[in-house]
């Protein structure tokens, strides 16, 4: 099993910058995508950012050029700096991990951690 903890969230205004954290642990496949979802309220998850094993990204319309997303493999952690908030950034953060061994896909939710952009 694999366990998922974030940190991070809070309350922001309109124009700052928040850093997520999720921390992984337990049994964990090397080749992974490490990512962050958000689901506001009324709406359906969503895409953030998401980073594979190997480095490499991709960003949710939205969020491109505003967010970055980072990983510390050694760590089992992935980072997301976002900067330039705006109130449409609020929701529920969710941080997943992704692995496919043998055919098999392996998917680990956090629990979530709120970010509240006020104005």
């Amino acid at each position: 099993q694999v366990q998922l903890v974030e940190s991070g969230g809070g309350l922001v205004q309109a124009g700052g910058s928040l850093r997520l954290s999720c921390a992984a642990s337990g049994s964990i496949f090397s080749i992974n995508t490490m990512g962050w979802y958000r689901q506001a309220a009324g709406k359906q998850r969503e895409l953030v950012a998401d980073i594979t094993s190997g480095g490499s990204t991709n960003y949710g319309d939205s969020v491109k050029g505003r967010f970055t997303i980072s990983r510390d493999n050694a760590k089992n952690t992935v980072y997301l700096r976002m900067n330039s908030l705006k109130r449409e950034d609020t929701a529920v953060y969710y941080c997943k991990l992704h692995s496919v061994l043998y055919g098999t896909v392996f998917d680990y939710w956090g629990q979530g951690t709120q970010v509240t952009v006020s104005s």
